[in-house]
């Protein structure tokens, strides 16, 4: 089924009275994900945004609560507020990010309420790649381009209109306010069938990642790996399932404010310890740690790899280290076997 992008865009518009939309807006030459007031403000044949669209559930930084000391008494406020949220336009592979990121913030013995207040809160439009950017690779991690898994509705672009597949009950509920549909042509389905047919261009084998980097601790392997990297984190931060945080403490006499802001496992200060001891005081050992998470530690606790092949660290990267070449130099690394 089909909705023209005419009829479309006047829901999109229609949206912004009830919901905050959230789409890609193209900004100082790069696409992010801003609040949207009309359809014409949003960008739809963008490859892929320069930062991940998690900060919407996960902000970069946030006021968790604050406090006030009167003598002995202490007044609390909780600072979370949430209101009814679109997210348009994301793509499969961030889409997919938001479930592992799920996995993260929530588990058998604790919820995270800032995450999920707004997870529960948010529908998600995904939008598939009708292109494919030489840095993808969300084929290998087990997506398509075309992938409807951490969608609500599923949009695929057909010219002039979309193809519209419905995913969720939260998908179904908000169908119902965009309009009426019309069945698809032949040549529009055909379109529709090479769309959700196409892989990335780019190939990496993550079949045996996970068992071989089991035996790969202490392996050389890790002693060249991080030489070109300047510690810089643009991997970290343009990362769609990276959660790693720091909680700080910011008062100001007798007020004060519990905050949350991204850190990395790849800046040099994130495993600092109060006695001034840092197990991961060098850029090996960050590295290893980064591809042990991804790939290992992450499959082991949660079942899945964390990664989603959007290539966003490799693009951004200044000194150009790709991903895709770590994971091959593991593969072909060699392991004493027991």
């Amino acid at each position: 089924m089909k909705i023209s992008k005419e009829k479309f865009g006047q829901s999109f518009d229609a949206l912004t009275a009830e919901y905050q939309v959230i789409a890609p807006v193209s900004e100082a030459g790069a696409v992010n994900f801003k609040a949207a007031k009309s359809f014409s403000e949003v960008k739809q044949d963008y490859l892929n945004s320069k930062l991940p669209p998690k900060s919407l559930l996960f902000p970069q930084h946030e006021k968790l609560l604050s406090y006030v000391k009167d003598g002995k008494d202490i007044t609390v406020k909780n600072e979370l507020k949430v209101g009814k949220t679109v997210l348009f336009g994301i793509r499969p592979c961030d889409a997919k990010a938001m479930l592992l990121l799920d996995k993260v913030f929530k588990n058998d013995q604790y919820r995270d309420p800032y995450y999920f207040d707004r997870r529960d809160n948010s529908v998600i439009i995904g939008l598939a790649c009708n292109k494919i950017a030489p840095t993808c690779f969300c084929s290998s991690m087990g997506i398509s381009p075309a992938c409807s898994e951490g969608s609500d509705l599923l949009l695929i672009d057909l010219g002039d209109s979309y193809n519209v597949e419905v995913i969720t009950e939260k998908g179904k509920e908000l169908l119902a306010s965009l309009g009426e549909l019309a069945e698809l042509s032949a040549q529009e389905q055909a379109l529709v069938d090479t769309v959700k047919s196409a892989q990335t261009t780019s190939k990496v084998d993550v079949s045996t990642i996970t068992a071989k980097l089991d035996k790969m601790f202490d392996n050389s392997y890790w002693d060249t790996l991080h030489e070109k990297c300047l510690g810089c984190n643009a991997c970290s931060f343009s990362c769609p399932t990276c959660h790693c945080f720091d909680i700080s403490e910011e008062v100001i006499k007798n007020e004060g404010s519990r905050v949350r802001t991204w850190d990395a496992c790849m800046a040099p200060l994130f495993t600092l310890h109060g006695s001034g001891h840092n197990p991961r005081d060098k850029k090996k050992s960050r590295w290893r740690q980064r591809m042990m998470h991804k790939f290992n530690y992450f499959v082991h606790n949660n079942g899945d790899i964390a990664c989603v092949g959007c290539g966003r660290c490799i693009k951004g990267c200044p000194v150009n280290m790709d991903i895709r070449q770590a994971i091959d130099g593991v593969n072909k690394a060699e392991v004493v076997v027991d």
